[in-house]
């Protein structure tokens, strides 16, 4: 498995992740949704490993640094919206911010 497909391949279990807390958060199974959440800041550490694996790998030009800011801006956003949600706070601008980053490194992602 290439450094490139660990990386990809770590951010799809945290999103699938991030989905499975938060859908069992709105559902009411709070212990589920925190186990859940608990593993996902590991799968984030796995995540920023993985993607500094890569910059080693490809060299820290410009826009290799721009999308690491923006991935991590990324983890961020997922952090905040399960914390707000839990928390009952208004997460819609969360949500914003949220897809216009992950659309954003995906873009310089696969432009690189």
């Amino acid at each position: 498995m290439s450094s490139t497909d660990a990386h990809v391949l770590t951010w799809i279990i945290g999103l699938v992740l991030f989905a499975l807390s938060f859908g069992l958060h709105k559902a009411g199974k709070e212990k589920g949704s925190k186990i859940l959440h608990m593993v996902l800041r590991v799968v984030y550490i796995l995540i920023i490993g993985s993607g500094i694996g890569l910059i080693a790998k490809t060299g820290m030009d410009f826009m290799h640094t721009i999308k690491m800011l923006v991935g991590i801006w990324v983890i961020g956003m997922l952090e905040m919206v399960l914390i707000r949600t839990k928390k009952g706070e208004n997460t819609k601008t969360l949500w914003i911010l949220l897809v216009v980053s992950f659309i954003l490194v995906l873009v310089i992602g696969y432009s690189i």
